[in-house]
């Protein structure tokens, strides 16, 4: 261990935390997690989360509306200690099916979304030796049959989280979710032949989210670079 990054012992302690797709799914466990843990969550989403937490309604698939975001957030409950980006959507089919337009928003919001709140935050989390918790997916370690835009979104995550660790080393805790199928609502709007089969095993996200907490709570120096996280049963990995 390098004399110029000592290790401390103590765990960091869950303040202020920016989630976004706070108001449902992974990101409104997220937003339990925290608020369970004494923290502080606070939200990014389309629609408001159902939590008693601060937020701003925001479409992450326009970056500069992200990056204004993040700022009137930060100016609500002051700037945050970590983030996690747990906003997603999809659009599943062949890709001769799928609209250029809906193709396209679908990497504008998990990618560009992502590291337009990334960016914002880091200013802030520089400061205070914070935390990014990025949320890619098992496909970002292999593709799927009709998920071209979800896999590249995520694949792309992961490649940014990997350069961001080394970008900001000793300074952001920096971690890369993998998480496999949730029972959430995410699957709900797909046509039969996309949905998860009836007998396929789901995690739940609130496990998922326990998992984050462990990331942001690494003491300074010390970091998990990566989680996969995933039901028992889940067939998408490895």
């Amino acid at each position: 261990m390098s004399a110029s990054a000592p290790q401390s012992r103590t765990p960091r302690e869950i303040g202020t935390v920016f989630v976004t797709g706070g108001a449902s799914g992974l990101g409104a466990a997220v937003v339990e997690a925290v608020q369970e843990a004494g923290g502080t969550p606070a939200v990014l989403d389309r629609a408001a989360p159902q939590a008693d937490a601060a937020h701003v309604r925001v479409d992450l698939a326009d970056s500069a509306a992200a990056l204004e975001a993040v700022e009137e957030l930060a100016g609500r409950v002051g700037p945050p200690s970590a983030v996690v980006t747990a906003a997603g959507t999809d659009a599943v089919g062949e890709l001769l099916s799928v609209e250029h337009e809906a193709w396209e928003r679908v990497v504008r919001v998990n990618l560009f979304g992502t590291v337009a709140v990334v960016r914002a935050c880091l200013p802030h989390l520089e400061k205070v030796n914070g935390s990014v918790v990025t949320v890619a997916s098992t496909l970002a370690l292999k593709g799927a049959d009709a998920a071209t835009a979800y896999a590249a979104s995520k694949f792309g995550i992961r490649g940014f989280t990997q350069s961001l660790a080394v970008e900001y080393a000793g300074r952001v805790g920096v971690t890369c979710l993998l998480p496999g199928g949730m029972d959430t609502a995410f699957f709900d709007d797909r046509e039969e032949r996309f949905k998860p089969a009836p007998d396929q095993e789901l995690n739940d996200p609130a496990n998922t989210a326990a998992t984050v907490l462990t990331a942001l709570r690494q003491p300074v120096g010390c970091e998990i670079r990566e989680m996969l996280v995933m039901a028992s049963g889940e067939p998408s990995w490895p």
